[in-house]
């Protein structure tokens, strides 16, 4: 009777337990086949609602076929390939990016607060690397055909040391991964972050922080 008892009571909490888990941690699978994001919709919840009449166009983008242009201040484009672009996107997780970079470009210091990132090398070759919250550099030169990996919400970056164009197809495990570009974040916030912040934090006077928020100012 005891033995019972226990085994019960073992089976019982072995299923609360399995309960809290699935509750806390489990993504649930999708309920329908797809949810096209209604981009227009008013109503905000995690992600887009789903629209009623949708489309093969609703899957389909063609922007990452062309190189970007990169005559601009880092030499370097993004063109994302995310659920804004493409609405079929919605709930299933995936997006991807072509970036590509001009010589000596720069993908300057950033982290994607929502996903991992997975780069292929396209075309030329990249100095890539990601910092870790020890404040380890993690880095390597990447060439056409190689991979390279960007751990979900650390600082990384990638910079074409070649003399020629580089390009990448970056995916990742995100609808939308959300960019947050280190220096831009800083020194171009609106409101602005105080200057007293700026100069405690890097050590250096109002002038010079000053001046760097000036270059990151919009130009007219």
């Amino acid at each position: 009777m005891a033995a019972n008892k226990v085994a019960y009571l073992s089976l019982l909490y072995m299923t609360l337990g399995l309960v809290l888990v699935a509750t806390v941690s489990a993504d649930p699978d999708l309920l329908q086949d797809v949810c096209v994001a209604d981009l227009s919709s008013g109503v905000k919840v995690n992600g887009f609602t789903c629209k009623e009449n949708i489309s093969a166009e609703d899957f389909f983008f063609a922007g990452l076929a062309k190189p970007g242009l990169t005559n601009n201040t880092f030499g370097s484009l993004v063109t994302a390939a995310n659920v804004q672009k493409i609405p079929g996107l919605n709930t299933l997780g995936v997006s991807m990016s072509r970036i590509d970079y001009a010589p000596g470009g720069l993908n300057p210091p950033h982290t994607h607060p929502r996903a991992t990132e997975m780069v292929f090398v396209l075309e030329g070759q990249l100095d890539v690397g990601f910092i870790t919250t020890a404040n380890v550099l993690i880095s390597k030169t990447i060439k056409v055909g190689e991979t390279f990996v960007f751990p979900k919400g650390l600082v990384h970056f990638q910079k074409n040391n070649g003399q020629v164009s580089a390009a990448v197809i970056a995916a990742f495990n995100s609808q939308l991964p959300g960019t947050q570009s280190i220096a831009a974040t800083l020194f171009a916030a609106q409101p602005p972050v105080p200057d007293h912040v700026l100069t405690k934090a890097f050590q250096v006077g109002t002038k010079e922080v000053r001046k760097i928020k000036s270059r990151f100012a919009p130009k007219n």
